[in-house]
């Protein structure tokens, strides 16, 4: 066998031919397939005919070898088989090279160009970088042959947006995240990036004829109609319209599917998808903004044509012009539909030989650690497990889960059927509250004590993020404020699940103004403030350990109060860790709606004092007896926090307290709503620079509740031993993190022992 080669720039496209046979090719065909100019000549181009010098197999199959080696060592002695396999290892590995870099003189080394970020977004196939776009260092060069077509990004160094542009019919994208391996990428249109009122302008369309593009099952289409002069009611339901864009209106559906003659009522309708987690229907009206400013994703997919080259290892060569595929892109070699092995560039004959080495090598450590297992086979075990620990703990009656990571401090791993036990079948009668991330039911375990039990919702793998996220930090932090976790299921569970410490007396928003039973008799002031000291705390603690952690969902949802109106702070699923160096994290805005820091909000920098906006609106809260978001309020009132920064600059926090705390008639109540109020005004200060840490605020909170002489005490409100968490547990689902491997423990306060 011989091959017929073609040279262009440096690319070597080859066929077979048989020896004896006249194989012709028109070169000018060819070139019009690849999009190649039409001419007579054809310069830089070489023909050659050649036939493959014979190899040694030892060359060619380097692990066979090796293989052979061991198995000769065993014949004689199983530990010299180990033995030799270091020795044999860098025996091969030397051949393997000398036989590549032989066999591979006549190889160039063209491929797939690696690109620079783009910011933080990695650039590679099967995307490419356009070539009008500039790198701090050079101008990069047209590379389109190399990823699909339609996938090229531009990316402008120089500006101060560090996300690469994805060039879509008419419309222009941010693509600020990819994700090579879920073959997704989150877009946000230019035109609503980071505005507080955006206005959709362009309706989502693409052309799935020529596109690898479709739509993500995560997303939700989002319908537009503006300047609507008439009322559709009848038609459409909400007709709450846009708080910052008069008479327009927006609708969680394809409003064009139902046959609504929109155009009578009217001006405009642009319809554009959206992720559907961050879509709360009931408060679309007023967080459309953010919705928008999250983007949506597109999923993209293998081109049929180029999947066995794909599969195969090679990079799809494609005709951009015409959208044709051309060929399959080897390492530094192009084959008709797939890498065959022959003709393979120095670095993949370099990966399978290492790979080789490696796997040979971990095969040879599975059985040392075989022997040493059965070593320690006789030592009796426990079904009572531990979840997570550094290394496998020296008690023999220990068990860890080794999915779930490594250095995390123990916690004890429930089955699933324990837990079903518990929870009487799950059963509805049991249930606690629930919201985006999961059920929570209560639950009685066979030693007696009774539980929160948390049940993930499935078919989500963010929520098993968040799941291993809030294990993780929970596991860490000891502090009688903070809500104990008492273990989970293993994450090869049937369900993912979460045990909580019970808290009986629901959330701080139930006795404000939710639907909890106590609602009818409110909170006391000196109970609030209790709350808001002991809150604070927790605050406090997050903040001061090392490394410091961020809540990010502090509200009044997630403040839980035990039978004696005791804090716990709870929901850790959205925390991030904080680097001990590090000023700020770059990370999208997650929170719920009413509690979000807006710098955090407009500049994708989180920091402890976006804990401190949200306690300022918790702090509001406690003194109003208000949620922090009412869309039956004014325009300008809706947010809780734009309400109490007005009244209290204009000195009417008068109008924002609750009437039923005395405010009028209690001098010393009046003194610390009033100073409490000043306190909150300071947290809600839109330029982060100007809110005090979460230490300034507590010793803030105990100046004014010791004001005078006075020393705190605990208050108890009488409430029915019955009451428990209602269904108003709601928060929206985020981007989980890793966690570094720490263990914390309160020097102030006495740790919670989880049984």
């Amino acid at each position: 066998m011989s091959f017929y080669y073609i040279y262009k720039k440096n690319y070597k496209i080859f066929f077979p031919i048989q020896s004896n046979a006249t194989r012709t090719i028109s070169y000018t065909n060819y070139y019009t397939h690849l999009d190649f100019p039409k001419t007579n000549t054809f310069p830089n181009i070489q023909t050659t005919t050649f036939k493959p010098q014979p190899s040694s197999p030892n060359y060619q199959y380097p692990f066979l070898s090796l293989w052979a080696l061991v198995l000769c060592a065993m014949t004689v002695s199983p530990p010299m088989a180990l033995l030799s396999i270091p020795i044999s290892t860098t025996l091969i590995f030397f051949f393997f090279f000398t036989s590549s870099i032989t066999h591979t003189q006549s190889a160039s080394n063209h491929t797939c160009p690696s690109y620079p970020n783009c910011g933080d977004i990695q650039i590679h196939y099967p995307y490419w970088l356009n070539s009008s776009t500039t790198t701090t260092t050079s101008t990069t060069t047209n590379t389109s042959y190399c990823g699909y077509p339609g996938f090229g990004l531009t990316c402008n160094q120089s500006s101060n947006i560090k996300f690469p542009i994805l060039h879509l019919p008419n419309v222009d994208y941010y693509a600020i995240a990819i994700d090579y391996h879920a073959y997704t990428v989150t877009l946000i249109d230019i035109d609503v990036y980071h505005k507080q009122c955006p206005r959709a302008n362009h309706n989502f369309t693409f052309d799935h004829s020529r596109n690898f593009f479709q739509y993500s099952p995560n997303d939700l289409n989002l319908t537009f109609l503006f300047n609507c002069s008439n009322p559709f009611s009848d038609f459409l339901q909400p007709t709450t319209p846009l708080y910052c864009l008069q008479k327009s209106y927006v609708f969680p559906e394809d409003v064009f599917s139902k046959g609504i003659g929109w155009h009578s009522y009217c001006s405009e309708a642009v319809m554009l998808p959206a992720l559907r987690d961050y879509v709360n229907v009931s408060d679309l009206p007023n967080n459309f903004g953010e919705v928008l400013n999250n983007g949506f994703e597109l999923n993209w997919y293998h081109a049929s044509d180029c999947g066995a080259c794909e599969e195969s290892g090679g990079s799809c060569f494609y005709d951009n012009k015409q959208g044709n595929y051309a060929g399959c892109l080897c390492g530094d070699v192009f084959q008709a539909h797939k890498c065959t092995g022959k003709g393979l560039s120095t670095a993949i004959k370099a990966l399978i030989g290492v790979s080789s080495v490696v796997g040979v090598s971990l095969f040879a450590l599975v059985i040392f650690l075989f022997c040493h297992y059965k070593k320690r086979k006789s030592l009796p075990t426990n079904t009572s497990n531990l979840l997570f620990s550094r290394s496998i703990s020296s008690d023999p009656s220990s068990k860890t889960d080794p999915e779930l990571g490594s250095a995390l401090y123990p916690a004890h791993i429930f089955s699933y059927s324990e837990l079903q036990e518990a929870t009487n079948n799950f059963n509805a009668s049991q249930e606690l509250g629930d919201g985006g991330f999961g059920t929570v039911y209560k639950g009685k375990l066979r030693d007696g004590r009774t539980v929160a039990v948390k049940r993930l919702y499935e078919n989500n793998y963010k929520r098993v993020e968040q799941f291993m996220n809030e294990v993780a930090i929970l596991n860490r932090l000891r502090h009688t404020n903070l809500v104990s976790l008492y273990g989970c299921t293993s994450r090869h569970s049937r369900e993912l699940l979460l045990v909580y410490e019970y808290v009986p007396n629901g959330t701080v928003a139930d006795h404000l103004h939710g639907d909890h039973p106590a609602h009818k008799k409110p909170l006391t002031w000196p109970v609030r403030m209790s709350i808001a000291i002991e809150t604070a705390e927790a605050l406090k603690y997050l903040h001061m350990i090392e490394p410091p952690i961020i809540h990010r969902d502090v509200k009044t949802n997630n403040i839980l109060l035990d039978s004696n109106f005791h804090v716990k702070v709870a929901d850790f699923g959205l925390s991030r860790l904080f680097p001990m160096d590090a000023t700020h994290v770059s990370t999208a805005p997650q929170g719920t709606p009413g509690y979000v820091d807006p710098e955090y909000y407009q500049c994708y920098q989180l920091t402890d004092k976006s804990d401190v906006y949200s306690f300022g609106v918790v702090l509001v809260e406690l003194i109003s007896s208000m949620p922090a978001v009412d869309i039956t309020r004014r325009p300008r009132e809706i947010n809780l926090a734009s309400m109490a920064i007005s009244k209290i600059h204009s000195n009417s926090l008068h109008e924002l307290v609750d009437p039923n705390l005395g405010f009028d008639s209690d001098c010393e109540v009046k003194r610390m709503v009033t100073a409490v109020g000043e306190l909150a005004f300071r947290c809600l200060q839109a330029e982060k620079e100007m809110r005090p840490c979460m230490d300034e605020v507590l010793e803030a909170l105990k100046g004014i509740a010791s004001f005078g002489g006075g020393e705190e005490t605990d208050v108890v409100t009488p409430i029915d031993d019955d009451v428990r968490l209602l269904k108003n547990y709601n928060q929206p689902l985020g981007s989980p993190v890793s966690v570094a491997d720490h263990h914390w423990e309160s020097r102030s306060t006495t740790p919670n022992t989880s049984g």
